[in-house]
Formats: structure tokens, sequence, C-alpha cells
């Protein structure tokens, strides 16, 4: 009798458009059985067009969860590590824009301290680091945009110069690519790439001989570590 009444069950959530997965978590009954027992109940092509779309919808739910999850969890370690960081020294900052000067910045000129970047908070950081650490006004830092043949010249000159805080009469003539951007990844090059440079040999030598006591006291110490 049970058995009867479980079928009746069946019968009436397949007729309601239920899908196997569904009548066996509702129902706890094997698929195998439920293949025997509506396999002349077949669901009609609108059953299986609903249930695709609720998929999808499960799917875009699942995704959602695990990014706010994702959200929370990054948000945690973000205010651990600012706690741990705190406000830097000066010189901490000056070592800092060393090191990214040291992996980013120009090397080759003897004359010209440069860093080119498509990230407006690395570029940023770079302004702030030559302004207030070595002590270059930012009325002798110039910015050189490179573009893309797609992009708007103005607007991005504007983008660049509200960001930085730098006036547009700071902006040498862009240099504009062939390629266009929508060819590209949009999030890495939304703006395309800024160089920021300011020319002082003395500033530049003594920027890249601070670099090279780095790299020669470090290089020694790994070797011993070795």
């Amino acid at each position: 009798m049970a058995r009867v009444i479980e079928h009746r069950k069946v019968l009436i959530l397949r007729k309601q458009g239920k899908s196997y997965s569904q009548i066996n978590r509702e129902l706890g009954i094997p698929k195998s059985t439920l293949s025997d027992w509506l396999c002349k109940l077949p669901l009609s092509k609108s059953q299986i067009r609903l249930l695709r779309d609720f998929n999808q919808q499960r799917i875009e739910k699942c995704r959602n969860t695990k990014r706010k999850k994702l959200e929370r969890r990054l948000l945690e370690k973000y205010k651990i590590q600012k706690k741990k960081i705190g406000v830097l020294s000066k010189r901490e900052l000056f070592i800092a824009g060393l090191f990214l000067y040291w992996g980013e910045g120009g090397k080759s000129s003897r004359n010209v301290l440069s860093l080119c970047n498509t990230d407006p908070s690395v570029i940023k950081f770079t302004l702030f680091w030559i302004n207030k650490c070595l002590h270059v006004s930012k009325k002798k830092i110039h910015i050189n945009l490179h573009l893309y043949s797609d992009m708007d010249i103005t607007k991005e000159t504007n983008y660049w110069s509200r960001v930085l805080g730098i006036g547009k009469d700071q902006f040498t003539k862009p240099y504009i690519k062939k390629s266009k951007k929508t060819d590209l990844d949009q999030k890495s090059f939304g703006h395309g790439t800024c160089s920021l440079y300011v020319c002082n040999t003395s500033l530049k030598e003594n920027i890249l001989m601070t670099i090279k006591v780095i790299s020669d006291i470090y290089g020694e110490i790994s070797t011993i570590l070795v």
C-alpha cells in the first residue's frame, strides 16, 4: 500500500513538471525506480524549458552566494592587514617606492625618472612617492598617455588629469596605438597606459644607485643563505 501511495505522489510531482532529481530530493525515491515509473510520462518541451531556466537561476544564485562569501572573507583579511600595517613612516614609503620603481620603473634613460602602468592606483602612489619622498614639485612632473585608436583622447586626458590632480598643460601629446581597446581586456586597459616622468639626471642616478645598494646587499645575503 505504501508503494502505491509513493507512486501516486511521484505522478503528481511529475505532472507538476518536476525532474527526476527534484522528485528524488523530495521523496527519496531512487532515480532508477523513477525511470521505470515515469517512462511513459515524459516532460513537455515547455516543462523542460522551465527546468533549464530554473537550473540557470540556481547556478546564478550559487555564484552570488560564493561571491558574497569571498567578499566577506577578503574584507576580514583587509581589516587585519590594515591594522598590522598602520601608517607607514616616510622611510618605509621611500623604500616601498624604490621596490616599485625597481620592478616597474624605466632604467634605460640616464636623466629621466619614469614609470608606466595601466593601474591608476600604481600611478597615484608613484606620484605621491616622487612628490613627498623625493621632494619633486608636482609642477615638474609630466604625463604621457599611450592610448588605443578607438579611444577618446580628450576624455582619457580629462580622466587622468582628474585622478592624478595634474593640470592638462603637463600632458604631452599622447601616443596612439594602431590596435583597438575593444580587441583587448577592457578591465586591464580601461583608460590606456599612463607614463609619469621627471627629467632630473641627479635624481635618476641616486634612485638607481640606491636600488643597486639593496640589490648588492640582499644578493650577498641570499648567497649566504643558500
